[in-house]
């Protein structure tokens, strides 16, 4: 067991050096688009499935309320939290629309999408990226290692380097958290 727990922390101390030495200057270029975002009396919207669905409602949630400092409640909305939305989009049109449709109804020109996928294969996460295009808001996406159509679609791209979901996960909660601090610290 020792042993298991060892290669867990290991593997997540190595996948984070690898994430500080590619994608520092894309977290901060993330961390400078939700600040302007945010600083133009626009908001964010954050979306994704599963794991990524807690995240997204962690990060809206420090940015509602604080991280670290007092300062004014910041616009911040998780698209995974409504479960009579969720589940009425899922019923009525697909699961693979339940962000896309929040997105067209949320999202303004000048606002912000931030859809986390750690596959970075999640046809509803990619199509609410898509939506929010379209509509001229600023996006970006947190994925893991496999970049593919996602990242491709959004004006940044976080990958974090591994396609093992928890070491990504962890690594998409850091990456919330330096976000969040960089932006009180911005404000």
């Amino acid at each position: 067991m020792k042993n298991k727990i060892e290669a867990s922390i290991k593997e997540d101390i190595q996948v984070k050096e690898e994430l500080l030495k590619n994608q520092a200057s894309n977290i901060y270029k993330l961390a400078r688009m939700m600040l302007e975002t945010v600083k133009k009396g626009n908001k964010i919207l954050i979306f994704g499935n599963g794991g990524s669905a807690a995240d997204s409602l962690h990060i809206a949630a420090e940015l509602v309320g604080r991280f670290k400092k007092e300062r004014r409640s910041l616009p911040a909305i998780a698209l995974s939290s409504n479960v009579a939305i969720l589940t009425a989009l899922a019923n009525d049109y697909s699961f693979e629309r339940i962000f896309e449709r929040q997105v067209e109804a949320l999202g303004e020109k000048g606002d912000m999408a931030l859809g986390i996928s750690t596959s970075g294969k999640s046809e509803n996460v990619f199509r609410g990226i898509l939506k929010a295009s379209k509509i001229k808001m600023k996006t970006a996406v947190l994925t893991g290692k496999y970049k593919g159509r996602l990242s491709r679609i959004a004006d940044l791209s976080v990958c974090v380097p591994s396609d093992n979901t928890p070491r990504v996960q962890e690594s998409h909660i850091t990456i919330g958290h330096i976000v969040c601090e960089l932006i009180e610290n911005g404000l």
